[in-house]
């Protein structure tokens, strides 16, 4: 009988064991969760261009497509930029701190340029610097009867322990889920205080002969939004505007006379790689359609940039780009691998916490990953786990005309933590030096529900205080 007792309980430990076994090796060999939210798969519409969302503001020659970004390296400056499409007027912005009386002014200027068949309106861009932190001013733009008033906040002065709010959000274009997506974003109760935006915005190289009319009405869709708080800009693929054969070989024409960005003060030499520091958080910028490999003036920017980084003032060091470096989606498949084997042992040197991508029309979260071991010769060619690697985040699901990316590499990867072919936008909230929370809102459910969402804990400060324990140990 002891004996047939002690079999029983062998054949239940072995079974146990082999179960237990089974199990970890799915977990091992399979990726995280790939959700089963049923969605409409059609392709997104464009909003009729006579919809309230591009209306032109009434008065001759008012100011429109107003937008401000952050216009210095620190957050006490601004550039405020608009369009007025009958003659120049004045570049001249009037502004003035809340609870003051005395108004300031400054002055910009404006360009202008030309686009196959379309000739823009009178573009201005005006920097208004050695502003206050954490205040909230009143600007004005225009002249006359058609003076228009706008307001923004300055973020809270630099260091470590500042909480801040990032929305995110990429791919936008101007459908009618584009205004789900930025509406979403709008009436979020986290909010966010400034709008990191990882590329392709008007989509207007998807009309025929590039219709530049196109980037009229997305200035006026988002100026809603982009005229109260900063929206930090990289540069996308439908940015480049190349096309040599509408005789307009210059790349990025529109984008970069429409958008300005305070390169300068990073000491780079382009508009499509920069970095700003806001609040607790060191912020670069890079460009996917730059040339970026070794020693390009991208490259040399970047490897002196990231030793300047100071992490007990700024803590957490957010990256951001268009093209992702992961991503299991069949649609632009390893795009990213060039720019990926160049730089991803840079971002694992110096702790990068998180980097941000746009490209593909879908959502996607990755496990902290690297994958630099490899060599043409040893084999190492898989992902592994690497505590200083940075999360890497896909968010290019903004709304745009060309729809969702819904195709997924099977079965998921390892690498991958979640993911999931809808639109809508992601919340950044820092908490402190140590915690940061990121949340990705789908534009289906209700304003605070949460598809997915992580605590990312800081990758210079965790590891100095778990090494701070094990030497008093």
């Amino acid at each position: 009988m002891v004996m047939g007792v002690v079999s029983w309980d062998h054949i239940v430990l072995v079974t146990l064991f082999l179960v237990f076994f089974i199990l970890s090796d799915l977990e091992l060999c399979n990726g995280g969760i790939t959700s089963s939210y049923v969605r409409n798969d059609d392709l997104s519409l464009d909003m009729p261009i006579d919809s309230d969302v591009f209306r032109i503001p009434p008065g001759y020659n008012a100011p429109q497509q107003v937008h401000i970004t952050q216009g210095d390296h620190e957050g006490k400056g601004v550039i405020v930029s608009w369009i007025t499409p009958e003659e120049p007027g004045s570049s001249t912005v009037l502004y003035w701190a809340e609870n003051s009386q005395h108004k300031s002014q400054a002055n910009g200027f404006f360009l202008t340029y030309k686009f196959f068949n379309y000739t823009s309106g009178y573009i201005h861009h005006c920097s208004i610097n050695n502003l206050e932190f954490d205040t909230k001013y009143y600007y004005e733009v225009g002249i006359g009867n058609t003076t228009r008033k706008f307001w923004f906040r300055t973020p809270p002065r630099i260091g470590p322990d500042v909480p801040y709010t990032f929305g995110l959000i990429g791919d936008l274009g101007q459908t009618h889920d584009s205004n789900r997506t930025l509406t979403h974003y709008e009436l979020n109760p986290t909010k966010g205080q400034t709008v990191l935006f990882v590329g392709d915005l008007s989509y207007a190289d998807d009309y025929p002969l590039h219709d530049n009319n196109r980037w009229d009405t997305w200035g006026r869709f988002i100026e809603r939004n982009a005229a109260y708080q900063p929206w930090i800009w990289t540069a996308g693929n439908h940015e480049i505007d190349f096309v040599p054969e509408l005789g307009e070989p210059k790349p990025f024409k529109p984008y970069t006379n429409r958008y300005h960005v305070p390169y300068k003060a990073s000491e780079s030499t382009s508009p499509f790689w920069y970095s700003i520091k806001r609040a607790s958080a060191y912020i670069i910028v890079m460009s996917s359609y730059s040339a970026f490999g070794k020693y390009t003036p991208q490259y040399k920017w970047l490897v002196k940039e990231l030793p300047k980084v100071n992490r007990t003032e700024t803590p957490w060091l957010i990256v951001f780009m268009h093209c992702p470096l992961y991503s299991s989606y069949v649609h632009h498949y390893m795009e990213g691998e060039t720019m990926r084997v160049i730089y991803e042992e840079w971002f694992v040197q110096y702790k990068v916490d998180v980097v941000f991508a746009g490209h593909v029309h879908a959502y996607e979260r990755s496990e902290r990953v690297s994958n630099i071991a490899y060599n043409i010769v040893n084999g190492l060619c898989t992902p592994i786990s690497d505590q200083s690697a940075p999360v890497y985040i896909t968010i290019g699901d903004g709304g745009n005309l060309e729809g969702l990316a819904t195709e997924m590499t099977e079965p998921q990867p390892s690498y991958s933590a979640y993911r999931e072919a809808s639109f809508g936008h992601g919340i950044l909230d820092i908490k402190n030096r140590t915690h940061m929370y990121f949340g990705w809102h789908r534009n289906q459910d209700g304003y605070a529900v949460e598809a997915d969402s992580v605590w990312l804990l800081n990758r210079y400060w965790i590891s100095s205080e778990r090494s701070s324990v094990a030497a008093l140990r």
